[in-house]
């Protein structure tokens, strides 16, 4: 009789979370790094993937929706929060912050800087950091709080989480028990979504990087 109850309180607590990175920018197009004190708009294609993905999903019956605090974030979601869905908007799901490098256009300089720092990661040393920028331990520990509501025992079934690719890598990681040096798991495209499973006790991914809704869009870019 205890296992039951056990695992009744388990299945009440069960969600699914949809995670997207935020739309395109300028930034983004130009191939230059936005990180965490970068808070830039949509441009008028990232407004349309924006769009395309509410489309896609606005039959989903979202009890919250989860953003960073940057308005790329919010501009992605807007239709969801203008719905009256009730919105959250967590410090820890802000990017990741590149510090001397953000706002920097690429050249041979940079690429190297952000080779070097990857090959770091990678191989464990999680503590490396850009100047005045952050390191993944650090983004993990501001994305435990994102974690903690995320799971807390409510009624909230289905969640929306908008977010920034690097970010996003390592949330996954966070949430799937995956060691954050391996956070390149993740492929991510603007408005791509990851859905996860949550059954009281753990997550799993269901939908990998999943790019269906904007498939018109792609096929007209590539004519």
């Amino acid at each position: 009789m205890k296992e039951k109850v056990f695992a009744d309180q388990n299945l009440s607590r069960s969600k699914t979370v949809y995670i997207i990175r935020h739309g395109q920018t300028d930034l983004n197009k130009q191939g230059i790094v936005q990180g965490r004190g970068m808070d830039t708009d949509l441009n008028a294609y990232g407004i349309l993937q924006a769009e395309a993905f509410y489309q896609a999903y606005k039959h989903v019956p979202f009890d919250k929706v989860y953003t960073s605090t940057l308005k790329r974030t919010h501009q992605t979601v807007h239709k969801f929060i203008e719905s009256g869905i009730p919105w959250v908007q967590y410090p820890g799901l802000d990017e990741l912050a590149w510090g001397i490098y953000e706002g920097q256009e690429s050249t041979d300089e940079t690429k190297l800087a952000f080779g070097t720092m990857m090959r770091n990661w990678t191989s464990g040393e999680l503590h490396y950091k850009f100047e005045n920028g952050e390191s993944p331990l650090e983004v993990k520990e501001r994305q435990l709080v994102v974690l903690e509501n995320l799971i807390e025992d409510n009624n909230d079934q289905n969640i929306l989480i908008c977010m920034h690719g690097r970010a996003l890598r390592l949330f996954l990681c966070l949430l799937t028990n995956r060691p954050i040096s391996e956070m390149d798991h993740f492929p991510h495209f603007n408005t791509s979504l990851y859905k996860v499973e949550y059954d009281g006790r753990e997550f799993k991914i269901i939908d990998f990087n999943n790019t269906d809704h904007l498939k018109y869009l792609l096929a007209n870019d590539s004519e």
